[in-house]
């Protein structure tokens, strides 16, 4: 993607942290009828290597499971973004030459997928993901509280996705073209708006620009 230097985020715990925060991917691919795209909850998971690993799981009658294992896929996490309105800027006053544009936070994974489709790493693999998802509900629901009978006809119709990370991107276009004046008064308009989305690009903002 494009991506100046200024809006660049090479950190691996940063990208991991927005991964696990807005995990739902979209799964580019190339296939015989032109680009298509998948939208998978996906797991990050270190390995030895430093470059880390996907877990997901798709339907069984999705055909992503079936691609070469040497193709690449391009997977995208989409963070926090929203509107930044001109009125917000404080250099709004000096002559008006302020225009809108839109904040936002994303993260770029280019994979190889590997299928997975032992019954047990399966199950693994759901109960891992149902562990994250579930950790802030005040009584997590866990797969072993639904009959045996159940999950077991549910787990033979999906196939597990192991995507193996080449290389990651992360694009932070949280207002750092602008000065400081500008990035405080953007913070207090997106405060003013009262609105989760809002409020954590207000915290990137602060973070990136040192408020």
């Amino acid at each position: 993607m494009y991506c100046p230097a200024h809006f660049q985020e090479d950190r691996p715990a940063e990208l991991h942290r927005l991964i696990a925060q807005f995990s739902l991917a979209t799964i580019v691919r190339q296939d015989a009828d032109g680009l298509t795209a998948d939208h998978v909850p996906l797991l990050f998971q270190a390995t030895p290597d430093g470059a880390g690993k996907l877990l997901g799981h798709v339907a069984r009658h999705n055909t992503l499971w079936q691609l070469s294992p040497d193709q690449e896929l391009l997977v995208v996490f989409q963070g926090p973004s929203t509107y930044i309105s001109p009125n917000w800027y404080a250099t709004k006053h000096d002559a008006g030459k302020v225009v809108p544009t839109w904040n936002y936070a994303v993260v770029h994974a280019h994979c190889t997928l590997h299928a997975i489709h032992d019954p047990e790493q399966v199950r693994q693999l759901v109960t891992q993901l149902t562990g994250q998802h579930e950790a802030t509900q005040p009584h997590p629901w866990r797969v072993a509280d639904a009959p045996a009978d159940y999950t077991d006809k549910l787990l033979a119709n999906i196939v597990g996705i192991e995507l193996r990370v080449h290389r990651m991107q992360g694009k932070w276009k949280v207002s750092q073209n602008q000065p400081k004046q500008n990035q405080q008064s953007v913070v207090q308009g997106l405060l003013s708006e009262g609105a989760d989305a809002q409020a954590q690009m207000a915290s990137l903002v602060q973070a990136r620009s040192g408020l």
